[in-house]
């Protein structure tokens, strides 16, 4: 019945935070003052990783020793390691020891936290950043990545994306490089909030 119905164009979305919203980014999580959702969206950030995966994070996949976090089942029906920063790795510290299997305990019936929907309303009225949507700090973390010189494969390794052949290759690289593109990128981040303040680099709380 479809036949000769031309499918509807999809778009990729390519919105990511800008040198000019960082700050005020920063700010307004910084303001939040639900903890939870503060970590969340931070974590988010830090790992680049997708929606579903940090709100289920559990203990059980974290090694704060290694500097990993292994999520076992993503998108692509695959397990994904996430090479951890020292940022992300702070907010996990201060989280332990919540009496949960999860790094984001709720009330749910699944037991995590579920739809930060409202929180993530707040930050963004606070910081007059519009059209900006959670996913959307996954592809921020890619960007800068990108902006900073990384190659395709170590952002795609970092970020968990599955393509044919280069899947062989990400399966090849060490933990390290990406880990460094990571700290790259944020670091560049961080950079530009400071730039625009004319602050001292350590006058801004990232966390």
């Amino acid at each position: 019945p479809v036949a000769g119905i031309q499918k509807f164009p999809e778009k990729s979305r390519d919105r990511f935070l800008q040198p000019e919203e960082l700050e005020k980014f920063f700010t307004a999580v910084n303001e939040e003052p639900n903890q939870s959702i503060r970590d969340y969206v931070l974590i988010s950030l830090y790992t680049g990783a997708r929606r579903s995966n940090v709100l289920s994070m559990q203990w059980k996949d974290v090694s704060l020793q290694h500097k990993i976090w292994r999520i076992p089942n993503t998108k692509n029906s695959e397990p994904h390691v996430i090479p951890l920063i020292e940022e992300a790795i702070d907010i996990l510290r201060s989280r332990q020891d919540n009496g949960s299997d999860f790094v984001f305990p709720s009330d749910s019936k699944t037991g995590h936290l579920l739809d930060p929907k409202n929180g993530w309303m707040r930050i963004l009225e606070r910081s007059g950043i519009i059209d900006l949507r959670l996913h959307d700090l996954r592809r921020t973390l890619g960007s800068w990545q990108a902006i900073m010189g990384s190659s395709t494969l170590i952002i795609g390794k970092s970020l968990g994306h599955k393509s044919q052949k280069a899947t062989e290759v990400y399966a090849r690289l060490n933990l390290d490089p990406v880990r460094k593109s990571i700290e790259t990128a944020t670091k560049a981040m961080f950079q530009s909030v400071n730039k625009s303040t004319n602050n001292q680099p350590n006058e801004i709380n990232m966390y």
